[in-house]
């Protein structure tokens, strides 16, 4: 994920939702790694089927979600199965998927090339943990449904003392994902350090929340600041090594991104979003990853206007 700080100080197994089933198996098509098929027995709520027939253009079609799988809780290479992606984000994408008579196969790229590769046309959705920004959404109509909160990530006693996107940065070395939003905020920092006569802060860019988090344990960086959830995923992977600094709220929610050029898909997408949550699947997925329930949201569109 990533982040924003204000002020200045700013993702197992598959268990059965609610209203479907999981077949074993996966399926690999035009190069692209699938999860497991929706079992063909699988009975969506009367809502909707009732979507189905307002929206058919995607019934029964197979699309392509492009992911960055490197967060865990969201959305990951399955240990388990290499042939497999895992996590809530692949949940929710097949709950709405199911309700609309889509699959989803995955593509996966680096973050900074999720929305490229949607302008592109090789992916028909992104639902990988992507923050819904006015910027972005020059790029792409969002979906939003998660609210976030980051953390401060740093090594075990937090040697540097950094307690946000702040004059704490100063002097340190950050590793952020290329394209996350916690980026420019660091940057922004830089005057403000040196006209306290503070050194200024440097960014290390990289490709995946598991390079950043990598960076820290071999000393390269001092902090990662991203979505709490991937912080504390983090700490407990390393206890003796890392720790939380500090958990702050950010004025954005992760959304699901479709092509500017594809209303009435982003509007159907909305529509099963919705009636996923009624029938408590986004709830139940929160719990099944691990992710604070707190991070629910009631769905909104968000776009460049």
């Amino acid at each position: 994920m990533e982040t924003r700080v204000l002020p200045l100080a700013r993702g197992i197994a598959r268990a059965s939702l609610p209203w479907r089933k999981v077949a074993l198996g996966a399926t690999i098509a035009f190069g692209f790694v699938a999860a497991a098929p929706l079992s063909a027995q699988a009975a969506a709520p009367a809502a909707c089927a009732a979507l189905q027939e307002k929206y058919p253009d995607w019934k029964g079609k197979t699309l392509v979600n492009a992911i960055n799988p490197h967060t865990p809780g969201y959305e990951t290479i399955d240990p388990k199965d290499p042939s497999k992606y895992i996590g809530f984000d692949i949940d929710l994408g097949e709950a709405i998927g199911e309700c609309l008579g889509f699959k989803l196969t995955y593509k996966p790229v680096t973050f900074a090339a999720l929305l490229t590769t949607l302008a592109a046309g090789q992916a028909d959705i992104v639902i990988s943990d992507i923050y819904a920004t006015k910027e972005r959404a020059k790029a792409a109509d969002f979906i939003t449904y998660s609210k976030v909160f980051d953390g401060v990530l740093v090594a075990k006693g937090n040697p540097k003392v950094i307690n946000g996107i702040n004059m704490s940065m100063c002097g340190t070395a950050a590793a952020e994902n290329t394209g996350y939003v916690e980026v420019p905020l660091i940057q922004a920092l830089i005057p403000e350090c040196k006209k306290a006569g503070k050194a200024e802060p440097t960014i290390q860019l990289y490709d995946n929340n598991a390079n950043c988090i990598q960076a820290i344990l071999a000393g390269r960086a001092d902090t990662y600041i991203n979505d709490v959830n991937t912080v504390d995923s983090a700490v407990k992977a390393y206890p003796d090594k890392l720790e939380k600094a500090i958990a702050v709220t950010i004025p954005y929610s992760v959304g699901i991104a479709v092509r500017k050029d594809k209303p009435k898909f982003r509007d159907a997408v909305l529509a099963a979003l919705i009636e996923v949550q009624k029938a408590g699947t986004h709830m139940e997925l929160l719990k099944k990853h691990g992710l604070d329930v707190n991070n629910f949201k009631e769905p909104d569109i968000l776009t460049a206007d």
